[in-house]
Order: structure tokens, then C-alpha cells, then sequence
């Protein structure tokens, strides 16, 4: 499994990357942090079962995480993904109707670790294992307002854009 060679060594304290993304779950709002550059906030959508760390608790994991994987550089926006793959289909309200019950995860994803063992890090609290991701959704998703199953969604648009800043390993602290 990917990783806790990768994360030796950091921790919450040592998250003072000249790129940085911090997440408030409170406000629904993500803000990338980079060096020569003033802060980039976006609207974000957490959880709509709000905040905490338990496998199968549907709520968007608290504290210090990295970026683990980024997967979908050059798709298309809508690009649609099923299990970290492009499933050939690019978003429409149709296929949403075709496939009502689907968690719809599009255009880029940023697979998120948590780099605090006991709280977002091993166990059944652990958020590369739950597959929680900052993504992009469906233009008619809210912004600002939690509604997701846990990860933290974006516009298109918006995750095109911040994929395009950050690497593998860019500290990401969500925060209450």
C-alpha cells in the first residue's frame, strides 16, 4: 500500500509547505496557500454527515493530510470515474438519470492520506483506506454546503485549476 514510508517524518507541526491547501469545514471553503502568490479560496462540499474519522461514517475526516495521488491529468471535464478509473463517459444530467444512486466523482481526483496515526492514519480511521478525495462533481451540486459522502468536492472548473498547482505530498490540514 501506498506510503507510510512516504509520511515518515511528518507530522501536523511540520506542515509548513511553501504550498499548502487548509480546508474549513465550517465555512465550506478550501484555500490553496502558495509562495509569490496571494491565498486562492474556492466553495467547497464536505459531508453531509459532517465531520469525522470512522470507516463507513460517510463524514469528511478532520486534521493533517497530504496529497497521496493525483489521478486524471489531461481528461476532459466530466470525465467520469468509477474505483479511480475513467469510465468512457463524460457527465450529463441523462446519465445521471440513467445511474441515480451513483456518488458521482469527476474531472480530477486528489486522493488524500492522513498523516496522523490514531486519528486520520491506520485502523478504521484511516482516510487513504476511505478513499476520501478533494473532486470535481456535477455543475448542479451546491457549493458552500456540505452534501457529499465524505470527500470534498469542487466545481470542475475549480479542480482543474488546483490540480494544475499542487503536487504528491502538498500538505492539505482540514480543519473545524
Amino acid at each position: 500500500m501506498w506510503g507510510r514510508v512516504y509520511l515518515a517524518g511528518l507530522s501536523p507541526d511540520t506542515m509548513t509547505s511553501e504550498t499548502r491547501i487548509e480546508i474549513s469545514l465550517p465555512d465550506q471553503r478550501l484555500t490553496l496557500f502558495s509562495t509569490g502568490a496571494g491565498p486562492a479560496q474556492f466553495p467547497v462540499s464536505t459531508a453531509k454527515n459532517g465531520p469525522g474519522e470512522r470507516m463507513d461514517s460517510y463524514c469528511t475526516p478532520r486534521g493533517a493530510h497530504v496529497i497521496a495521488e493525483k489521478i486524471g491529468a489531461g481528461a476532459a471535464p466530466g470525465t467520469v470515474f468509477v474505483g479511480r478509473q475513467t469510465t468512457g463517459e463524460i457527465y450529463a444530467p441523462a446519465l445521471r438519470a440513467a445511474h441515480p444512486g451513483r456518488d458521482w466523482i469527476l474531472t480530477r481526483i486528489l486522493w488524500l492520506a492522513g498523516i496522523e496515526p490514531g486519528r486520520n492514519q491506520g485502523g478504521e480511521v484511516d482516510s487513504y483506506r476511505r478513499y476520501i478525495y478533494i473532486h470535481g462533481a456535477p455543475a448542479d451540486v451546491p457549493m458552500g454546503r456540505p452534501g457529499s459522502a465524505g470527500c470534498i468536492r469542487m466545481t470542475n472548473a475549480d479542480v482543474v485549476w488546483l490540480f494544475d498547482r499542487v503536487e504528491v505530498g502538498t500538505p492539505v490540514l482540514i480543519r473545524e
